[in-house]
């Protein structure tokens, strides 16, 4: 393999027998694949893990990065991890910033691949281009912050670790790996498939200097650097110190959603919360900011450090995002800024999808409400929030049914359209009735409800790159494949999802001829990218999903939205088949004919 940005070595770590195996990448897999999200996905398909039992031994966990991962691109710190869900079954990938993926790299791995389930607790730790399996029973049990200090005080400085907690530990459907501290792989569980296999902990060290991957085409990446550094200090959400990510964080949107009619409150029982800019980017950034940490070559820094000084709610956390303050805020009926922080810690401390966990409180608020259960949650009781944090984690009494996610505790109450989940995920902070393309996203997400999979948002808020109108269903079936191909691509390179936010598909062929040396177009990208898509849908079609699936709650079907978006409600269907024809997908699965047009082997059903 000679392609430029590749280390070219991968471990592959059998925990059933404790062995560690060395493989270099396959090259065609490489160009037709990338790296991060679509080889992981590849490698999924190619062990046929769509009949295995998520937190059987047999899943895989797939640690990855892209060729671009540790180099001087900027906003190329993500870390990728891939596995088939214990939450939605489906095919699923979380990616978290920080420094790990590039310390990873500079490690001289490209990607950790882990299968089985050791007998013992453990954790694995990288150094200089080997891997070794080492004993984490004494740190089973504890939080992510005590089990990160230990092992960075054990090995020194340049050192990062990745970990679960006890909610990963006691598999919560939705537990996260944590990177460093407050860097999570939130979403799908990928926290709880590590839990089932007994892997604690993943510790790299490295150091830049001297690891850096070398571009294949030098003469150009001076110029791949510049041009996306220009796109990222000009834009006007990513420029530093001045645009809105930069300033305010991802939080910046509270208000803006709110104000649009979008911002799903109280369980999406209503579209708008009179309060929500209390516990907005600008209220948080003038009463609790207190730093704002980046990740690995990235200039934006959109990371809020919040520190909460007083209080029963006294706590400090590294980032205040809006889909946390979001889920755990005005989805739950309250806007108390410093209970949310302190919430967002909890989760950080024992590992677990901040908006997973909100939506499993809203769900079980609106059961109290409607009589259907004697545990007592009222909309606002942040403190009983705070203290069934515990009971989840530890899978007690109501936390049993909670620690399995909002769509299992609303079959328990006995009404599944409390649930605002689609294959089994909970959905986001944006409303369906009040942007519409954003709703086919939801339903046609590969992952479950997810905006990050077609951030169509961008064009329908932002005018990013273009306005089009959040309220019209039309074009958006088209809009939406874009946003999901050009991500799909973006993710298997891994760069940050808002670098799309200043850059286009053009920058990134640009930076990728450059380091990797195969000269691409922006065209190109979104083929690769719509081939990463296929594969997953596939993927998911083999273990069992179809258009029955794509989705989305009965209330954003037919009960109409306020404020903003005064009697809206998703126009799904319409979206549906205009996404579906641009797809060239029948009734939600890849027929023969997209599968080889995309060069995609056709595989068994139940193979």
């Amino acid at each position: 393999m000679k392609l430029g940005g590749y280390k070219n070595k991968e471990a592959w770590v059998d925990l059933s027998k404790g062995s560690i195996e060395y493989k270099k990448i396959n090259e065609e897999d490489a160009k037709k694949y990338v790296g991060a999200r679509g080889l992981g996905v590849k490698y999924l398909m190619d062990h046929q893990i769509y009949n295995v039992d998520p937190l059987s031994p047999e899943n895989m966990l797939c640690i990855m990065t892209g060729p671009l991962t540790g180099t001087r691109i900027h906003m190329s710190g993500r870390l990728c991890t891939v596995t088939r869900s214990p939450l939605t079954g489906t095919i699923t990938d979380s990616h978290m910033g920080g420094w790990t993926a590039a310390r990873l790299k500079w490690a001289g791995f490209d990607n950790l691949i882990f299968t089985g389930k050791s007998t013992t607790p453990v954790y694995l730790y990288v150094e200089d281009g080997e891997a070794q399996i080492r004993d984490a029973s004494e740190l089973w049990g504890k939080g992510v912050r005590s089990t990160v200090t230990t092992l960075q005080e054990r090995y020194g400085k340049d050192t990062s670790v990745m970990a679960i907690g006890p909610a990963g530990e006691n598999l919560v459907k939705y537990a996260s790996w944590i990177n460093e501290h407050d860097r999570s792989a939130g979403r799908g569980g990928t926290g709880t498939v590590a839990g089932s296999k007994n892997l604690k902990a993943i510790v790299i060290k490295a150091a830049q200097k001297g690891n850096m991957p070398e571009p294949a085409q030098p003469d150009k990446y001076p110029a791949a650097i510049k041009n996306g550094l220009k796109a990222i200090m000009e834009g006007a959400l990513t420029a530093p110190k001045k645009g809105g990510l930069s300033v305010y964080g991802t939080n910046v949107l509270m208000n803006i959603v709110n104000e649009v009619g979008a911002l799903p409150s109280k369980n999406s029982q209503v579209t708008t919360w009179d309060t929500a800019d209390q516990i907005s980017g600008e209220s948080v950034n003038m009463e609790l900011k207190v730093a704002d940490p980046t990740c690995h070559a990235c200039p934006v820094a959109c990371k809020i450090e919040v520190e909460v000084k007083e209080g029963k709610y006294k706590t400090r956390v590294e980032s205040f995002e809006y889909e946390s303050a979001w889920a755990l805020g005005p989805n739950c009926g309250h806007s108390n800024k410093e209970a949310v922080a302190f919430l967002i810690n909890l989760c950080n401390e024992y590992g677990m999808d901040t908006i997973e966990l909100g939506n499993a409180f809203s769900t079980a608020m609106e059961a109290y409400e409607k009589g259907l259960t004697e545990d007592r949650l009222v909309w606002g009781d942040v403190d009983t929030m705070i203290a069934w944090v515990e009971k989840i984690v530890n899978r007690e009494d109501i936390g049993d049914i909670l620690a399995d996610g909002p769509g299992h505790a609303a079959k328990h109450f006995g009404d599944v359209n409390m649930a605002m989940v689609v294959k089994n995920q909970a959905i986001p902070a944006y409303d369906p009735r009040g942007i519409q393309g954003i709703g086919l996203g939801f339903a046609t997400s590969n992952r479950g409800a997810c905006h990050l999979r077609g951030y169509t948002v961008a064009s329908e808020i932002a005018g990013i790159p273009e306005p089009t109108n959040r309220l019209e269903p039309e074009g958006k079936g088209e809009l939406l494949k874009i946003f999901q191909d050009i991500h799909a691509f973006s993710d298997s390179l891994d760069l940050c999802k808002f670098s799309a936010f200043a850059e286009n598909p053009d920058h990134y062929a640009e930076q990728y001829s450059a380091v990797v040396g195969i000269d691409v177009t922006g065209d190109d990208i979104l083929k690769i990218g719509e081939r990463v898509y296929n594969l997953e849908r596939y993927f998911n079609n083999l273990a069992g999903f179809d258009g029955t699936t794509d989705t989305l709650p009965q209330r954003f079907l037919t009960e109409p939205a306020q404020g903003g978006s005064e009697g809206e409600v998703s126009h799904l269907a319409l979206m549906l088949k205009e996404y579906y024809a641009a797809r060239g997908w029948e009734d939600g699965t890849v027929p023969p004919e997209k599968l080889k047009e995309l060069d995609i082997p056709p595989a068994e059903i139940g193979a």
